[in-house]
């Protein structure tokens, strides 16, 4: 099946398309790492997202619904190299695609493409899939897609109604802006009592619950358009220690008065180096498109937590108000877990 992928700056590639005749369209990135690419296409901070893979071929051991961190696929479309015809184990990444309506194309020239989006930044594209699919047509598609600041994603990937996940321990409250599966599992096996809330739920709520901390989630787009959970956090700083990660992170930022801004292309892959304040070095796992500017973080924060690779802020501390916030992903299994036990042990022992 021919595929076309377009981007807005008039550059078309043809490939190979796999899943499904059809067409999409949102901003293409690139994330760098080599396993794990079920957990990245089911990571509902890909929503509104062109995923493409920078490591030449994925699908080599098929797909392990186990590890999916959504119930399904939130990538708008996967972008590759290769895919694996035959894989090792379970079933074939293409027959999948095919089963659940989904759209990718592989035998695009994806390290063309990445210096591209690192030269020029992230650009919007459409992937036009079919035997009548046109460069013209999917470029036109790109041109037309709203930027990701302008789209409200959350609702689409945020949990409709409260549930709970019981434990034996400690009450943690956790606002859902498109929770990833590792987290909720990283929190349980440290004996959280978890309440798990909706994105636009209100502090008071949350105050009902009484919770012992908050805690705030990943999730997909612009972390300004956020405003119901960046007003609830803001109402329960000081009445509650609050954790965040990814978003969770850029969302009690702003809380606290701070502005955050969109990157050139992002940090997405498993090898991003992080140095801790106590001269720790991590090799973590990341997927965000907007960063929190560190000069606007009030007096008190802690921007403990840099990104060897351009300085930016990965995370920051404000101890009076029992504030602690990563960029990076600990809870992540497609990659090193060298910060896992780092945040949630140290989370759990400080509540």
């Amino acid at each position: 099946m021919k595929a076309v992928l377009g981007l807005e700056d008039g550059t078309s590639m043809v490939g190979e398309g796999f899943g499904v005749e059809g067409e999409t369209a949102g901003e293409l990135v690139f994330t760098t790492q080599m396993t794990g690419y079920m957990e990245a296409l089911t990571d509902a901070s890909y929503a509104g997202q062109i995923l493409m893979f920078t490591f030449p071929q994925i699908g080599n051991y098929g797909v392990d619904e186990k590890n999916f961190q959504s119930k399904e696929v939130k990538a708008l479309a996967c972008v590759t190299r290769e895919v694996a015809a035959v894989p090792e184990a379970n079933e074939p990444l293409g027959r999948y695609f095919r089963d659940h309506g989904l759209l990718g194309v592989s035998g695009i020239d994806t390290r063309a493409l990445t210096i591209r989006t690192r030269q020029h930044g992230t650009l919007r594209a459409a992937l036009v899939c079919g035997d009548d699919a046109s460069g013209e047509h999917a470029i036109e598609r790109a041109c037309a897609v709203p930027p990701i600041t302008e789209q409200d994603l959350i609702p689409s990937v945020s949990t409709p109604e409260p549930y709970h996940v019981p434990g034996n321990g400690k009450r943690v409250a956790v606002i859902d802006l498109g929770v990833k599966k590792n987290m909720v599992i990283s929190l349980f096996r440290r004996g959280a009592d978890i309440g798990i809330f909706p994105h636009d739920t209100r502090s008071d709520v949350i105050e009902a619950w009484n919770p012992d901390a908050l805690f705030i989630t990943n999730g997909p787009g612009d972390p300004v358009r956020a405003k119901p959970a960046i007003r609830c956090i803001q109402d329960l700083i000081g009445k509650m220690p609050v954790y965040g990660i990814c978003m969770g992170n850029q969302l009690t930022a702003l809380a606290l008065g701070a502005t955050t801004h969109k990157m050139k292309f992002g940090h997405r892959g498993s090898n991003q180096p992080v140095r801790f304040s106590d001269g720790q070095i991590f090799i973590t796992t990341q997927n965000h498109g907007f960063v929190v500017d560190c000069e606007t973080l009030p007096e008190g924060a802690n921007a403990c937590y840099k990104n060897l690779n351009d300085g930016t802020v990965e995370g920051f501390e404000v101890p009076d108000l029992g504030i602690h916030c990563v960029q990076f992903h600990p809870e992540a299994h497609g990659g090193p877990r060298d910060t896992e036990s780092h945040f949630f042990d140290r989370m759990m022992r400080s509540i």
